[in-house]
């Protein structure tokens, strides 16, 4: 083999080289993104999901003080028939 065709096969490694390269990093990037595009949609379902845990306590807390307070006018209401 001559110069020629030494410089021909460095050259087309050197270039395979750098297309795997590109496309290595290209890949490795397109994953990162596509995968804190998953987090944030898994923390945005979580931040709905507290939510409406948040609202279904409040409702069930509203929910118990009305219930006490029919309780305490019922034994009232039962001392004074006493």
């Amino acid at each position: 083999m001559n110069w020629h065709q030494w410089q021909e096969i460095i050259g087309l490694t050197g270039v395979f080289v750098l297309i795997t390269v590109v496309l290595t990093v290209a890949i490795v990037q397109l994953a990162s993104t596509w995968r804190a595009k998953a987090a944030l949609a898994r923390e945005h379902e979580y931040r709905t999901l507290a939510d409406r845990a948040t609202r279904s306590q409040e409702e069930t807390e509203r929910r118990l003080a009305d219930v006490q307070d029919r309780l305490r006018a019922i034994e009232r209401v039962l001392k004074e028939v006493e």
